[in-house]
């Protein structure tokens, strides 16, 4: 398998902070993940963990796996933070309106 080195200053943080190409394992795709929907992201963190779990990659891809595990997982959890925003939102307003159920 060919390893492509990734020299895109755009990964963010949790970037491997090593200026050396030839010893980064920046070479996790994270770009894609801002526009996933909670589904995706979390079938992806999925396969991410077995894979991971399984073992046999090079330390490369397993740290470049990891470093994107963590970028799906930090994904679902914004996407469950603002749905439990949301829904609070609806249950104070619910009980603004609605009659006193005590």
């Amino acid at each position: 398998m060919t390893q492509s080195t990734d020299q895109n200053p755009e990964h963010g943080p949790g970037q491997n902070s090593q200026s050396d190409p030839g010893q980064s394992f920046a070479g996790a795709q994270l770009e894609d993940i801002e526009t996933m929907s909670y589904e995706q992201a979390r079938e992806e963190l999925i396969a991410v963990v077995t894979k991971l779990e399984t073992g046999g990659a090079p330390l490369e891809e397993s740290l470049a796996l990891w470093q994107r595990g963590e970028a799906l997982a930090d994904r679902c959890e914004r996407w469950l933070d603002g749905a439990s925003a949301r829904l609070e939102e609806v249950r104070r307003s619910l009980e603004g309106t609605g009659p006193d159920q005590g």
